[in-house]
């Protein structure tokens, strides 16, 4: 009887939250480190995210915004990162949103992603090459 309390205690803690609710994400989410946040939100369908806030929003040496100035793609290097769409195309199915893609201006790198709300305040985000198997999970903090 004990174990199976036990069991049941455990796969509720560690069960990812599954909510119906396909806007569940949408909000105002904190980057893992905490540098940045990040407005999730939808259009025609499909989910984004854009950058909001920056704790260091101001390029050190400059004194201006900073940019994009990792961006493989030149004509981009110019384009301030607050206010930066991050985020992009995923789809909800079965308690996640998936197939979509995530950039991240610091490396100047995308990936490609799927995003599983752990609870109603926490969101796991898992970039990925290739298989997912082989990539990194962010955990993001719900703001609003």
């Amino acid at each position: 009887m004990k174990t199976t309390l036990l069991v049941l205690f455990a796969l509720a803690f560690f069960h990812p939250y599954h909510n119906t609710n396909s806007d569940a994400i949408i909000g105002i989410w904190q980057s893992g480190n905490g540098k940045g946040h990040i407005q999730i939100f939808k259009q025609n369908g499909k989910y984004h995210g854009k950058i909001i806030w920056l704790k260091e929003p101001l390029d050190k040496v400059t004194g201006h915004p900073k940019l994009d100035n990792k961006n493989p793609d030149p004509s981009k290097r110019n384009v301030p990162i607050m206010g930066m769409v991050v985020m992009r195309d995923f789809n909800y199915e079965d308690g996640e949103w998936t197939n979509g893609h995530i950039y991240d201006p610091s490396g100047g790198k995308e990936y490609k992603a799927y995003l599983k709300l752990k609870d109603i305040n926490t969101l796991l985000v898992r970039g990925y090459i290739g298989i997912s198997l082989i990539g990194k999970t962010d955990t993001w903090t719900r703001i609003r």
